[in-house]
């Protein structure tokens, strides 16, 4: 099979190459029409831009890094195949690389890559969006970059996206309340992330709206283990509630865990949701009630806000979901709230 080159595309549509050439790279100044035009020649074609070829020729490496603190996590891998899977689309690579902010050479070690990849740009999920000296390293080595779920989208000069997550918390809540739970309990995340407060702060609210305590927060750090010592100290009280809503899934699997171990029916006995919808919230048994966090929809919008050169105070929100599963059901009358 003959490998189809751009001289191919320009043919096809009547154009110079260098015209097709602007229209791959997202270069301003080309008629919406003929864009559209190249774009369709293009997918027709399946013609696949040389990434090297194209870097020699520009002032662009067409290289992308997307940093985290640990890149293992759901989380982390979900945002990685969205962002990967637009990079493709669009003709760039991905570099993801894992960035230990305690270590004293991090900002060397970032300058370091930065130079050798002539990277285009960054993408910073949390809590990296937040520490201010890697965002003054950023910044000075005159990178691009994005942050995503930052704690005030508007303190940089870079585009950020993320959602509402008090929004999407109280929307979790006041679902447990149509259920008929009132004695409800909240498992906290670790407050080094700035949505750990916007999701407390939606639990809170949307307690307080309903008259309802706000009271029984138990503090966690956003892993299993954390939750399932929240759920052990929880189901422990004399008088335990009725429903707990974790502020993500893998410690909402910590409390199913502490519930099955005290010999509790999930969702008969206690209702449990998290937050955040990874791969474990739809495996777990019973699969879990949670808020989708469209997380390989934010990196793939991570990615476009960089290639396209969004301005510094763009600050994208997506939509997130309330997902019923098996997990949470109307109080039984043994431990009704």
């Amino acid at each position: 099979m003959a490998i189809v080159t751009i001289k191919d595309v320009a043919e096809r549509v009547g154009v110079s190459a260098k015209t097709v050439s602007r229209v791959i790279n997202g270069e301003p100044h080309v008629r919406a029409a003929l864009r559209e035009q190249v774009e369709r020649v293009v997918a027709e074609l399946g013609y696949r831009p040389n990434a090297h070829a194209r870097s020699l020729s520009s002032a662009r490496s067409y290289l992308l890094a997307m940093l985290f603190d640990d890149p293992s996590s759901g989380y982390a891998i979900a945002m990685q195949q969205g962002a990967m899977a637009q990079c493709r689309a669009r003709s760039y690579h991905l570099l993801v690389e894992r960035l230990d902010a305690q270590q004293p050479r991090f900002v060397e070690e970032l300058a370091d890559t930065a130079a050798a990849l002539r990277l285009d740009g960054v993408i910073l999920p949390p809590p990296l969006c937040d520490m201010p000296e890697l965002l003054d390293a950023v910044e000075r080595l005159g990178l691009p970059y994005v942050r995503v779920s930052p704690a005030a989208p508007g303190a940089r000069a870079a585009p950020s996206l993320g959602i509402d997550e008090e929004a999407a918390a109280a929307e979790m809540v006041r679902h447990l309340i149509a259920l008929g739970h009132r004695a409800i309990a909240f498992v906290a995340g670790d407050p080094v992330h700035a949505s750990a407060a916007r999701r407390r702060s939606g639990f809170v609210a949307a307690m307080t709206a309903a008259g309802l305590s706000a009271r029984a927060i138990k503090p966690g750090d956003f892993t299993f283990r954390a939750g399932l010592a929240a759920g052990e100290a929880l189901l422990g009280r004399r008088a335990p509630p009725s429903a707990i809503f974790a502020a993500n899934d893998d410690m909402a699997l910590g409390v199913l865990v502490a519930a099955l171990r005290r010999g509790l029916a999930v969702p008969e006995q206690l209702s449990v949701a998290g937050f955040d919808d990874g791969p474990t919230a739809r495996i777990a048994w019973p699969a879990l009630t949670t808020i989708r966090q469209p997380t390989a929809e934010m990196g793939a919008a991570a990615v476009d806000l960089l290639i396209d050169r969004a301005a510094g105070d763009h600050h994208a929100l997506l939509d997130f979901a309330l997902v019923e599963r098996d997990s949470t059901a109307a109080p039984g009358p043994a431990r009704a709230g």
